[in-house]
């Protein structure tokens, strides 16, 4: 097992209960539904953490479920902005200190507004990224909501 990662010590710090898991991964199989099959669970658990820019509000996250696609105009309206749009890869380590396929919820550089998907309260357990692309925390989704201090809501299609 690798060491452990910022999203791990912001959970230990907080006394939240988790798992970690690693996985082999390629750069082409990053996404959510691959990883779902390579960890055992149902794609709608893995929860995949979004950066975006608002119009008002600047840089946001989003955690939204591995089978669902993000609402950008619900996500915009919901968090009282009048568009959002994703930021550009190449943006995504300097404004988290985290890669694509590795951006975790926890122990990012800012604390960002964070949106989360409501269907993540009763699921037990939910994996996030770890913060490291081959690596997944397992968590009760309740637990993840009351670390971050998340937003739930519906904002996915």
């Amino acid at each position: 097992m690798s060491a452990k990662t910022n999203a791990c010590r912001v959970l230990d710090k907080n006394h939240i209960a988790y798992s970690l898991h690693e996985y082999e991964w390629k750069e082409e199989e990053l996404d959510a539904v691959t990883v779902a099959a390579k960890l055992g669970l149902f794609p709608s658990h893995i929860f995949k953490t979004l950066v975006l820019r608002g119009d008002k509000t600047g840089i946001l996250m989003a955690c939204i479920p591995g089978d669902k696609e993000l609402d950008l105009k619900a996500l915009a309206n919901f968090s009282g902005n009048k568009k959002v749009e994703m930021v550009a890869v190449k943006e995504i380590q300097g404004l988290t200190g985290y890669i694509r396929g590795g951006v975790s919820p926890l122990g990012v550089k800012k604390a960002y507004p964070l949106y989360l998907d409501q269907s993540i309260e009763p699921l037990d357990p939910i994996s996030i990224s770890a913060g490291k692309r081959g690596q997944q925390i397992f968590l009760k989704g309740v637990d993840l909501i009351k670390v971050t201090q998340g937003t739930t809501g519906s904002f996915t299609k």
